[in-house]
């Protein structure tokens, strides 16, 4: 669930982005793009680790 949220969330850093640098029509500005790309991050960060901890569950039951 976080992974795919930080995806979509992504996802809308890079169509900003990417408007922004071909139409010239970005709809975030620079502080919103480092919100959208820390939420994207932290999100992330918190995939990671959620999947590291249920890898050490399964590893401590076996």
């Amino acid at each position: 669930m976080f992974l795919a949220a930080s995806i979509a969330i992504f996802v809308l850093y890079f169509l900003n982005v990417a408007l922004g640098a071909f139409a010239s029509s970005s709809f975030l500005g620079d502080v919103g793009e480092m919100l959208v790309l820390f939420t994207a991050s932290i999100l992330f960060v918190v995939a990671i680790i959620k999947r590291e901890a249920d890898e050490g569950k399964r590893k401590s039951a076996d």
